[in-house]
């Protein structure tokens, strides 16, 4: 049990609510637009969220292992501390990589062999993140984008390439939302990226243009969620007053996240990233099921 709890807490089981209610929200769209709901289809998008983010945050540990060392910020983590071995977290990443690719099949039950042919392209190109800050300052974009494969590839599995504009719309603002507060995580370690020579935005334009790019990226974010409405509210989709409400409450939390975290003080830092975004995430996928519910009241 103490192994189980060390690897949980390797690959913060859980930030899974950062992704896995934007996939909810994308199915369930999905499904009110099939006009069919499926148990299979939820249990294979369940298992693929979790294997694949657990592969891509195993593989990230192993990947990053001897800079979080070099980083006092990281040093304490299960790697460079050595309260986990390399090839455990090897047979780990490759465990779960083997079962979200297998779990891709369960769709194959529906009639849909989009998700495991896929499979492997998604794969590597989560993966693949755990090495660009080696080369770009960019790599925030390319960490949002692997979490816009979540509410994407959520649709794909249940409604193909149909209504394509939806799942895209939910998607970008996935990406530039986890973009945004990964950009002000990545504030914390400024310094030590410029002198491990890694890249970030932190790092090339400073921590003060940084959360002003942040915010630019979470006012896109707001931004989309409004062309969302425009594009899933009736007759296409639910979405009605409930959501405009709580769009307005995640442009809320976005500016209270702002504003807590500042150039010269980067305390609350951990607070902006997790507390207030899983509120987003939580709170947006809570909204769409009131709007269902009360369509069906």
């Amino acid at each position: 049990m103490e192994t189980v709890r060390r690897f949980l807490e390797m690959i913060r089981f859980s930030h899974t609510l950062f992704a896995l209610p934007f996939a909810f929200f994308s199915a369930i769209l999905a499904w009110h637009v099939k006009r069919a709901f499926s148990w299979i289809e939820l249990v294979g998008i369940v298992l693929c969220m979790v294997f694949a983010r657990s592969a891509a945050m195993a593989f990230n540990r192993l990947a990053d292992r001897d800079i979080d060392a070099q980083n006092p910020r990281t040093a304490t983590r299960h790697l460079p501390a050595g309260e986990l071995s390399v090839a455990s977290v090897w047979f780990f990443t490759l465990l779960c990589s083997a079962a979200f690719i297998g779990s891709t099949a369960i769709f194959l039950l529906e009639g849909n062999d989009w998700p495991i042919v896929l499979s492997v392209p998604v794969l590597l190109f989560v993966l693949g993140y755990s090495y660009t800050k080696r080369f770009t300052a960019l790599a925030h974009f390319w960490l949002g984008a692997s979490l816009l494969m979540a509410p994407a590839a959520a649709w794909i599995a249940i409604e193909g390439f149909a209504h394509w504009p939806i799942p895209l719309v939910i998607g970008s603002a996935v990406l530039f939302w986890v973009a945004g507060f990964d950009i002000i995580y990545a504030c914390q370690d400024a310094e030590f990226d410029r002198e491990a020579k890694l890249h970030s935005i932190p790092a090339a334009f400073g921590v003060p243009m940084a959360l002003r790019i942040a915010f630019l990226c979470h006012a896109v974010m707001v931004a989309l969620l409004i062309v969302l409405y425009i594009l899933a509210s009736p007759p296409t989709g639910p979405l009605g007053w409930v959501y405009l409400i709580g769009l307005g409450l995640v442009s809320a939390l976005l500016t209270y996240e702002h504003s807590i975290v500042r150039p010269d003080d980067l305390t609350r830092v951990n607070e902006a990233f997790f507390n207030v975004n899983i509120i987003i995430s939580v709170g947006l996928l809570a909204v769409l099921l009131i709007e269902i519910a009360l369509q069906h009241a």
